[in-house]
């Protein structure tokens, strides 16, 4: 059984579309596709022309799954892509959100998750967004997180940098700095280690900017990583591959107090967008450079470059890429 659709001046056609992706609700194939419609415009706001990471559950959220950069050579003429690098340097041509048909192409082949890239394909010169994740340890609460969100907001407000929050779909929270196209992604990394060690100085007993797990404990983690050049972030009003199809959900600032990550859903989120509007519309372009002040600071009193995950080549001025813990038995 297929059913063929007419999206963006294309017919799609969408195989198995009564295929069920999660089981909590028994949502199918073609509810997935008809949430991503039902929410093309902010959508399309946020991957719009971006780069594309797909997560590929062929058999539903729960089965098997595997990430997939490169498009198959299977895919319509029609589609756009771009070249993207991996920390090595090895190039391969990624789907990009062009419009979305594209998106929906995606979804047909069983993607139930979209990673995206900081910079747009047209530009990849340029990384334009500043990605906070605020990332629970094991024993840290939501009510945790939504404190760190808050102070996050207030020590970039004292900077005179505008942000934006969105739930991850799962137990974290994400807070988007759009920016001005005039930094790399070594630079904006830079801002983003700068920004969680500032956080954890002001906050020590609840934000840490720890890269080793055995040095966080019951603390909020600012991954300051996330925005390594070539890291993808799971895209905002994206649905992830969990089984009551939580969706990664842009929220205004005031509610912040009262959201439940796990009620934003396909089956709740169109309804909601529909009422309250996209909470991201206005996002402008912000700078950079009192965070990266900061970090000019912090190389002056004798910081280090903060540790780099391991997939990275060894870079300038880093620490050693150790444990503490494996350090102190090898020395």
């Amino acid at each position: 059984m297929s059913v063929t659709l007419e999206v963006d001046g294309r017919r799609l056609t969408v195989s198995h579309p009564e295929k069920v992706y999660f089981g909590e609700r028994g949502e199918t194939k073609l509810d997935l596709i008809r949430y991503y419609q039902a929410v093309a415009g902010p959508l399309l706001g946020t991957l719009g022309g971006r780069p594309l990471l797909l997560e590929r559950h062929p058999d539903g959220a729960g089965g098997k799954s595997w990430f997939q950069k490169r498009v198959p050579s299977s895919a319509p003429p029609w589609l756009s892509t771009t070249t993207v690098a991996t920390p090595n340097g090895t190039t391969s041509e990624a789907l990009v959100a062009a419009d979305l048909a594209h998106v929906l192409w995606a979804v047909n082949l069983g993607c139930l998750g979209f990673h995206v890239w900081p910079f747009h394909a047209a530009t990849p010169q340029f990384t334009d967004e500043l990605r906070i994740d605020l990332d629970p340890s094991p024993g840290v609460t939501f009510g945790q997180v939504r404190e760190a969100a808050r102070h996050t907001r207030e020590l970039l407000g004292e900077l005179g940098i505008e942000a934006w929050l969105k739930t991850t779909g799962s137990r974290g929270l994400h807070i988007y700095v759009t920016l001005e196209p005039r930094w790399n992604g070594y630079r904006v990394r830079d801002a983003a280690v700068a920004l969680a060690r500032e956080l954890e100085r002001r906050h020590p007993s609840l934000i840490t900017a720890q890269w080793w797990k055995e040095e966080r404990g019951a603390r909020v983690f600012v991954d300051y990583n996330q925005n390594a050049p070539h890291k993808t972030v799971f895209g905002a009003w994206c649905v992830r591959p969990r089984v009551g199809a939580q969706v990664s959900t842009p929220i205004a600032w005031e509610d912040l107090d009262t959201v439940e990550p796990d009620e934003l859903t396909i089956a709740t989120v169109p309804a909601l967008l529909a009422r309250r509007g996209d909470p991201w519309a206005r996002r402008r372009p912000q700078s950079i450079e009192p965070l990266l002040e900061k970090s000019r600071q912090d190389r002056e009193n004798g910081l280090m470059d903060a540790p780099w995950p391991p997939v990275y080549p060894k870079m300038p001025d880093e620490p050693p890429r150790v444990a503490p813990s494996r350090a102190k038995k090898n020395s």
